[in-house]
């Protein structure tokens, strides 16, 4: 299989060793090939599990089939170290999608591993029944890292579980049961908040899913019906044309006013519940809301009777840069936060973070979650926390990121299928067009092309979006800008062979 990028031929044979991978002309950029090569060395650690052949047969007998994994070959990921992932033949990869933003501060950390190995030897499991260190240590830390009266911390094992419990307590506190959220969600697949999200692929079709809850129109200044180029907290704006003046956006009233007429026409005025929201919408394609929207919708849902719930499972724990959680770029402290993913860099570990006297609404009933707060997550909890602050992590995220989305830009000045860039920090979407007047989406091959090829030459982009054509952008905080320059590259060259072909 011949891939071609700025000039370099690269050779891809599945079953050569790992030294032969790569091959290059005479012709090829020095500095590129050179990091080319460096990005194609062989892991420390050899691969001794099954085959790749082996392994694709075991994944179709005893593997869900819903489980589909990325590419039109598979990686078999066989080591991870910091920002960078190990197939099973050695090849290394910058990894730019963290595990679907969850490898946070990178992959086996040595601190985290270290802490891990500490506790393993100690203390496993108890559940909440005995009191054990961890649990509270951590607590303590992770309340403190939040603003405000958000100081009950209640620990479970992933972003679904978290918002599913968060739907039990606005429900509970408000005495109401009306949800709202917006559409191009995503806060889960479980049976609850697969309501919650607002992307058709998401569904199944059960009874109960929707279970009184309601999308509103998503305030997305790129795609949306009004939008502009003066509407994000981003270092990139859109291309589009609008009337708005400095300090005033049109899209942000009039996406308002669509939020309010939710409440005119199809809810119970003054009997919400609660309004879930993501800073930045991760799954949906990285799309940002004009800068006021989200705190004027949290003023509305209070209004109204609800609580509003930030989902943070993607933009928590510096990865914005700019603040240590996305919705302080909203000007807003949430009654409910949700976090996930880079919580534990990979280990399972959620948390529900609300004030003391919305937390006593479980007490009227018991509420138990058998692997929630054990010692070992709660020992990775601790180290990611000191982690991102002694690495200076999210000064990196802003640093790096902003570098990355300046080069996006450049590029998308430069290609007119690169319609949009957006993001802040290290949660970037790079949207792909047929044509950036239209914004009409890539087509899925196109798109897939373009994301094979960037595989090849060494770089793993992540993909989102409802059409399925937005590059997502979030790998560890630890990446480099050096390591940013070579995804540029990498993605340059994979966009300029796809528009020679």
């Amino acid at each position: 299989m011949l891939r071609f990028c700025r000039g370099i031929r690269v050779l891809i044979d599945p079953v050569c060793s790992a030294d032969a991978i790569i091959k290059v002309n005479e012709r090829a950029n020095s500095a590129l090939l050179q990091k080319f090569r460096k990005l194609s060395s062989v892991a420390s650690t050899s691969y001794n599990g099954p085959s790749y052949e082996d392994t694709l047969k075991i994944r179709k007998e005893f593997v869900t089939p819903s489980a589909i994994p990325f590419y039109r070959k598979p990686l078999l990921i066989h080591k991870g170290e910091m920002q960078f992932l190990y197939d099973h033949k050695g090849v290394k990869y910058l990894d730019l999608f963290g595990g679907i933003v969850t490898v946070s501060v990178g992959h086996c950390h040595p601190k985290v591993n270290a802490a891990l190995e500490e506790q393993i030897k100690t203390l496993w499991h108890t559940t909440a029944i005995y009191m054990h260190p961890k649990i509270y240590e951590y607590s303590e830390k992770l309340a403190s890292k939040l603003p405000g009266d958000l100081k009950v911390v209640y620990l479970v094992n992933s972003g679904s579980e978290a918002n599913d419990l968060a739907i039990l307590l606005a429900r509970l506190y408000t005495k109401n049961y009306d949800i709202l959220t917006l559409k191009n969600a995503y806060h889960g697949g479980g049976t609850s908040t697969m309501g919650l999200t607002a992307q058709a692929p998401w569904y199944y079709p059960a009874p109960g899913i929707k279970n009184s809850i309601h999308h509103a129109m998503n305030p997305d200044p790129y795609t949306g019906i009004w939008g502009g180029k003066n509407c994000r907290d981003s270092p990139v704006q859109t291309k589009r044309n609008c009337d708005c003046t400095h300090g005033k956006c049109l899209a942000e009233d009039n996406y308002i006013n669509q939020l309010e007429s939710e409440f005119k026409y199809s809810l119970p005025r003054g009997k919400l519940a609660a309004m879930f929201a993501e800073s930045i919408q991760g799954v949906g394609g990285t799309v940002q809301f004009p800068r006021n929207y989200i705190k004027r919708a949290a003023e509305l849902v209070r209004q109204n009777g609800g609580l509003f719930v930030s989902d943070e499972v993607q933009t928590g724990f510096g990865r914005t840069g700019d603040h240590y959680w996305g919705f302080e770029g909203h000007e807003i402290i949430p009654d409910i936060v949700t976090m996930a993913k880079g919580i534990g860099n990979g280990f399972p570990l959620g948390a529900v973070v609300t004030t003391p006297k919305i937390a006593q609404v479980l007490t009227q009933a018991i509420h138990f979650n058998t692997f929630g707060g054990n010692p070992l997550a709660c020992a990775v909890g601790n180290a990611v926390l000191d982690v991102i602050d002694e690495d200076n992590l999210q000064q990196n995220a802003l640093d790096v990121g902003t570098y990355l989305l300046k080069g996006f830009e450049t590029l998308r000045d430069k290609y007119d299928i690169i319609g949009d860039v957006r993001g802040k920090g290290l949660m970037i979407g790079v949207e792909m067009v047929d044509n950036s007047v239209t914004r009409k989406p890539m087509e899925a091959t196109t798109f897939i092309d373009i994301w094979e090829r960037c595989k090849d030459m060494g770089v793993l982009f992540g993909k989102g979006g409802i059409n399925g054509n937005v590059f997502r952008i979030k790998p560890p905080m630890c990446i480099t800008k050096e390591d940013a320059k070579f995804a540029l590259d990498v993605f340059e060259g994979a966009v300029k062979n796809q528009l020679n072909n």
